[in-house]
């Protein structure tokens, strides 16, 4: 029956999973670059910079020029960012609205503020039924500057018109716009727009594994989806499968889907990009949490834990965002994958598995089960991909959201070029760290009956301290991630559900811990 069962299931996701939706499909939206102003359109966009006196295009009339100034002054408008000022029916413009928009100082506004520019444009193009949209940022000048600014701006108009509509009957029609980008160097605009285009790629990947609900994106679907979107781009796809995972040893990863028909399975994505032994990044990947035998019992945490694989999510969508990139690094992203289930087969609490380092593990709580599988996964990215340095990232605990909330998501790492690298990416991309404390909490993870216990407290030293064991001398950190990956309702850059958070941070921080260019 269990067996008959499962192919029914599978049967039933099949047509759902399909084959994963590209970013073109993600995205209604068309983008043209210039140096030559179109004339007409339904609606004109200006970047202003901040103190910007004369808000004015080459060729306006005096009257166009005076209603500006009027409109503005009467607005308090600055051009600081989220500054916004829209005119409709512009005199002597043959454009149906012109909005002005902020960008604050040219050489100081940070990436997450451009960002954030955009996707307030997009929120206001959105309610309108412009189409044809001119967006000019002439008046930033020329430069590299201007240059990133407009090419951010971009960005965080892609980032908020993601939609994650697929079990949807009659899903409303996706932001569907044409906008000309006209600036003094078109070609740069549009070469750093590429590069941030195949970064978004990364983040709706993320998003829509994150956003999958359990019983679609269980383990080997996930697995599935990702190779469909990886290998196209040149990256080696390894999927171990549970008898592979079980014949490795990896006993940790295999005990939380035991009670499943669903089994672990380790995904290995490679991008060959440069030479050497490879960074490694591993993401918790558990495509639905229960919290097993501990079971959780509260009806909105549980709703939301198919977000619980939104780590291996970060991580897919990195390694994709580098190969659409070309990123001359040499990087590894590997994904164990659970689902953690009841049934007459799962772990109890109390029970002792073994990991693949040959450790023996208490089960202390059937509900940390996220510890469980990146153990095995840090162990396989050491001990097979030889990795000369590990970083792993998950929604691993409620503790971190209580230290941090979800301004930050917490690093622990002993290594000082490690933890600076990863505050240094934070900071460019706005998905920010904060280093927490592993020293002092000696005996943390301590067991009366095995090597190790999954519990301790506080939570998030535990679930560190814990993992850290597993990486053995090789330089690694730990981003804990809880809170950060999903948002009830828009917020700036992200529509509602899963955010991708931790693809932008992963990318960069790539990029800033191997000096590589761009």
């Amino acid at each position: 029956m269990k067996r008959l069962h499962h192919l029914v299931l599978t049967l039933v996701v099949a047509a759902l999973m399909a084959a994963p939706a590209s970013a073109t499909q993600y995205l209604s939206t068309e983008f043209e670059f210039t140096d030559v102003i179109p004339d007409t359109g339904d609606a004109l966009v200006l970047l202003v910079p901040e103190g910007q006196t004369d808000l004015a295009l080459d060729g306006w009339s005096q009257a166009t020029r005076e209603q500006v100034a009027r409109a503005t002054g009467a607005a308090g408008f600055t051009g600081q960012p989220g500054d916004q000022v829209e005119l409709l029916a512009p005199v002597d413009l043959d454009f149906d609205r012109l909005i002005l928009a902020g960008i604050g100082e040219v050489a100081g506004t940070p990436r997450p503020q451009a960002e954030e520019v955009g996707a307030a444009l997009s929120q206001r193009l959105n309610a309108t039924d412009a189409h044809a949209i001119v967006v000019s940022s002439i008046l930033l000048g020329e430069g590299a500057a201007a240059t990133r600014l407009t090419a951010e701006v971009a960005h965080g108009i892609d980032l908020r018109n993601y939609r994650f509509d697929r079990f949807k009957s009659d899903p409303s029609p996706r932001p569907a716009q044409t906008f000309v980008w006209h600036s003094g160097d078109p070609q740069d605009v549009e070469g750093r727009y590429h590069l941030l285009r195949a970064l978004a790629e990364g983040v709706f990947t993320a998003r829509e594994l994150t956003n999958l609900p359990g019983r679609v994106g269980y383990p080997e679907a996930f697995a599935n989806h990702a190779r469909e979107v990886l290998e196209p781009l040149g990256v080696e796809v390894t999927i171990l499968g549970p008898e592979e995972v079980q014949a490795l040893g990896m006993g940790s990863l295999y005990s939380v889907s035991q009670g499943s028909d669903m089994k672990a399975h380790l995904l290995i994505a490679h991008w060959p990009g440069g030479t050497g032994d490879p960074i490694a990044l591993v993401g918790k990947g558990n495509s639905f949490d229960t919290g097993g035998y501990n079971l959780k019992t509260d009806g909105a945490s549980i709703l939301r834990m198919h977000t619980d694989k939104a780590g291996g999510a970060a991580v897919v969508g990195a390694i994709q965002a580098l190969a659409g990139q070309e990123a001359p690094v040499n990087v590894v992203g590997v994904v164990p994958l659970s689902i953690n289930m009841i049934s007459g087969d799962a772990s109890l609490p109390g029970d002792v598995v073994t990991a693949g380092d040959g450790s023996t593990i208490e089960i202390g709580n059937t509900d940390a089960e996220g510890r469980l599988i990146l153990a095995d996964g840090i162990w396989y990215a050491r001990e097979h991909l030889n990795a000369r340095v590990i970083v792993d990232i998950a929604t691993l605990t409620g503790a971190k959201v209580g230290a941090l909330g979800t301004e930050y998501s917490a690093i622990f790492t002993r290594d000082e070029r490690l933890e600076q690298t990863l505050r240094t990416a934070g900071d460019l991309t706005g998905e920010r760290v904060w280093p927490m404390p592993l020293d002092g909490y000696e005996g943390i993870t301590r067991s009366r009956i095995a090597d190790q216990i999954n519990t301790g407290s506080p939570g998030a030293q535990a679930g560190a301290i814990f993992l850290e064991h597993f990486a053995g001398d090789t330089p690694w950190a730990h981003l804990d991630i809880a809170g950060d990956a999903f948002v009830a309702g828009p917020q700036g850059i992200h529509p509602e559900g899963s955010t991708g958070h931790g693809v932008r941070l992963l990318t960069e921080w790539i990029y800033e811990f191997e000096g590589a260019g761009r």
